[in-house]
């Protein structure tokens, strides 16, 4: 005869049951109305083990208090040591004794079945602000939370008719589940699907999935489980209108929220009002502004009346510094400028301010805080004070002594990095309101925008390690496209980008074209031979490391030294080559550039590596072409006489670094721009290209990319193209991953071998045709 499964019965005794409660014996404590019992159909040595592994213990029936007669529970009668602890069983227990082969069952009346949520609740409240509010220069450029203080969220769900906290049960969630902590993995979860949740003490309750993903997907990087079990409230601050806008229309109606008129009317001032009227021109401007530039000073008047920030991203060569100008002679003009507007540029870009502050606004007082002369007592009497990066941490001192009305960031992706000493100092001040001016918001990865917006909005994205996990991972690695859309909608409103496509419509066309040159003879073997040295240490080194800070200076090192040998193998150091070894790169320039010339062309030629500028020069020496030079070491007094000589068509070639050249300079005269190599980042490049195609140009303007066939470069190029994307996607228009992200399939592409050439003819590439931008 086989031997029947065990049979286990659950039953919960109340008062209708003649209970009164049980008396406390051991581990038990004592219990009141209701005792739930497990019950062993046939007592079994091997079943009664299982029930103890499983936090089961034997219960005397002696210990149950019975208003009469005491009712039939079998001789093998279990408990748990709390009742609460019943839900967990049901829900996990009683499914691991099935699949053993056991039958349970479960009585009517049994407290402890998982309940089905019917209903969502979100409710805000406006929080008090303290009486006596400490200073917070933090807040103090916006005036966000000091004038208007924070909304307090709480959340809930029906149960029974009942409202129950949810707090407690999604940081039970989060800890228990991780695929509620990816933005990824929740938007894969099946919008039918049954979520089981569990309060404290063990009770279960299940729910569809959608309402779950629309309130995690919108305050993810606000979920913290340990705050939710200590009933910290949430906190959305005024610009966060537009995650309640998400919750509404992924939750499909799910949510019932109460008390958001406040926070949605501000949201509606805030988000909608995205396009103010336009400004008349104003009078004494030096300039008369483009309708573009009109909208532009507007939006700048608007952030200053609601009290905000933001960033002018206006593509390069649209005039930001005409429309911050404007802004600042606004603010002259209506008795707003009571104090000094502080304006923080490269050092490269002093000359540059300093001759549109006196063409575009002549009436503002000008004082450049720069050189050896520098007197505090000066400041309070300037209408703007100019000065660099490396200045506002040298004298913060002085400078967070002077209150400041605006301050002004121009090529704000200077302090992309925010634990740079720059962007440390610049926090500190004391300014009312804070802009940014650049035209690259997010040049390599998600984090520099957050530094900005860190910089200018503190809090806006949050802190920086949830915002990598939360937004900046999922967005960057994980190709999260409803998170990408989700982060955009959130930054958009603050940031003002339009494109010389779609405004400038007059400037003559940019043609691009990528020439690939080819590395043959030694210098072919040069750059192979590097290559497999560099593929083997960084193997060895990843092997030997991981993917770390350490490894990634010897991948860096390695990839230098092949572009290095790209550019000119003389570049590279501690090798012996032969004195005639090919350079393809310079005999490209040499048999071009006296073409180029004798065409009329005014040219650029820029290069990440100063010692390649120098190459470049003695080989023009040795061509009798006659050139200027612009590089970091180009003292900052001569700068302007450069930029002039070379405007005014003193000389046809101009050779400049992409840090000293690329930014912030107007180089119209130009109508060609070379680069000799490749860099990471497409935004750096676009920059410097710039320089010539901008308001002012009346000729078409050609930029070739010099790039060596097969080589890393070409690596480079497709790493562009994913981080022009990224790019693109999420500042969109109005618009990668970085190398420490690099995955090991692409440093395998990095350190690949040369293509070798196929016999026969061959179509050039799709990339060596122009195409056109104007």
């Amino acid at each position: 005869m086989p031997v029947p499964p065990p049979h286990l019965t659950l039953r919960t005794l109340t008062r209708g049951d003649g209970l009164l409660g049980l008396r406390p014996r051991g581990p038990l404590g004592p219990r009141g109305e209701q005792v739930t019992v497990a019950m062993l159909a046939t007592p079994d040595a091997n079943a009664e083990q299982g029930l103890r592994t499983r936090g089961l213990i034997p219960l005397d029936p002696a210990l149950l208090q019975w208003r009469g007669a005491p009712q039939p529970l079998g001789s093998s009668l279990w408990t748990l040591v709390q009742e609460e602890f019943f839900g967990d069983f049901h829900a996990e227990k009683v499914p691991e004794l099935q699949a053993l082969g056991w039958q349970v069952t479960t009585e009517p009346g049994f407290a402890h079945h998982s309940q089905f949520v019917s209903g969502w609740q979100l409710g805000l409240t406006e929080e008090e602000a303290p009486e006596a509010p400490k200073p917070s220069r933090r807040v103090e450029g916006l005036g966000l939370e000091r004038r208007t203080g924070a909304w307090l969220v709480s959340l809930g769900m029906e149960v029974d008719g009942q409202r129950l906290d949810l707090a407690p049960l999604m940081a039970n969630l989060l800890r228990k589940d991780k695929r509620w902590l990816d933005a990824v993995a929740i938007a894969a979860i099946e919008d039918d699907a049954i979520v089981s949740l569990r309060a404290p003490g063990g009770r279960r309750y299940h729910a569809v999935a959608a309402p779950l993903k629309a309130i995690m997907l919108a305050l993810l990087d606000l979920l913290k489980p340990m705050e939710l079990e200590k009933g910290k409230p949430l906190k959305l601050n005024e610009w966060d209108a537009d995650r309640i806008r998400c919750i509404e229309e992924e939750g499909r109606g799910r949510w019932q929220i109460h008390g958001d008129a406040g926070l949605k009317a501000l949201g509606q001032r805030l988000l909608a009002a995205g396009a103010p009227m336009t400004l008349a021109q104003p009078p004494g401007l030096g300039l008369q502004l483009r309708p573009y530039q009109l909208q532009g000073l507007a939006w700048l008047q608007y952030l200053r009346e609601q009290q905000l920030a933001g960033i002018l991203a206006d593509d390069m060569g649209l005039g930001k510094t005409a429309q911050a100008l404007a802004h600042i002679w606004a603010e002259k003009q209506t008795g707003r400028l009571d104090r000094p507007a502080l304006v923080i540029v490269p050092t490269s870009l002093l000359f540059n301010w300093q001759q549109e502050a006196a063409r575009i606004a002549p009436g503002l007082r000008l004082m450049t805080w720069h050189g050896a002369d520098r007197e505090a007592a000066q400041l309070a009497q300037a209408d703007v004070v100019l000065s660099t990066y490396n200045l506002v941490w040298r004298d913060l001192r002085i400078l967070s002594a002077q209150p400041w009305h605006l301050l002004i960031l121009d090529e704000a992706q200077a302090v992309k990095n925010a634990q740079a000493r720059a962007a440390r100092a610049l926090r500190r001040l004391n300014t009312r309101h804070r802009l940014a001016l650049t035209g690259t918001p997010l040049e390599n990865h998600l984090g520099e925008l957050w530094s900005l917006f860190d910089l200018l909005m503190p809090g806006f994205l949050g802190d920086s390690r949830n915002f990598a996990r939360h937004w900046r991972k999922p967005i960057e690695i994980n190709r999260d496209g409803p998170r990408a859309r989700l982060l955009a909608a959130r930054v958009r409103p603050f940031i003002l980008r339009r494109l010389k496509t779609e405004v400038a419509t007059e400037l003559p066309p940019l043609t691009e074209l990528v020439k690939r040159v080819t590395l043959v003879g030694q210098q072919k073997q040069l750059y192979e031979s590097v290559r497999v040295a560099a593929d083997h240490m960084v193997r060895r080194i990843l092997a030997r490391d991981g993917f770390n800070a350490t490894s990634l200076i010897s991948v860096l090192d390695a990839m230098l030294k092949l572009r290095q040998v790209c550019c000119d193998p003389r570049l590279l150091k501690g090798v012996e080559m032969a004195p005639h070894i090919e350079r393809a790169k310079l005999e490209w320039l040499r048999e071009h550039l006296p073409d180029f010339v004798a065409q009329g062309r005014r040219l650029l030629v820029f290069s990440q590596f100063t010692e390649m500028l120098d190459l470049i020069a003695a080989e023009l020496g040795a061509l009798k072409l006659p050139h200027l030079r612009l590089t970091g070491e180009t003292p900052a007094s001569q700068r302007g006489e450069v930029v002039r000589r070379f405007q005014a068509r003193e000389e046809p070639i101009l050779l400049a670094s992409l840090k000293a050249g690329g930014v912030g300079l107007n180089l119209t005269a130009a109508d060609t721009v070379i680069h000799v190599d490749p860099w990471w980042n497409p935004a750096v490049q676009a920059q410097a290209s710039a320089r010539a195609h901008r308001i002012g140009q009346d000729q078409p303007v050609f930029v070739y990319q010099l790039v060596a066939q097969g080589s890393i470069e070409e690596r480079m190029l497709e790493l562009q193209a994913r981080k022009k994307a990224l790019a693109d996607g999420l500042l969109g228009s109005d618009d990668g991953a970085a190398l420490s992200k690099f995955s090991a399939t692409e440093l395998k592409l990095l350190l690949a071998p040369l293509e070798e050439d196929e016999p026969g003819p061959k179509a050039p590439p799709s990339a060596d045709r122009p195409h056109s931008c104007g």
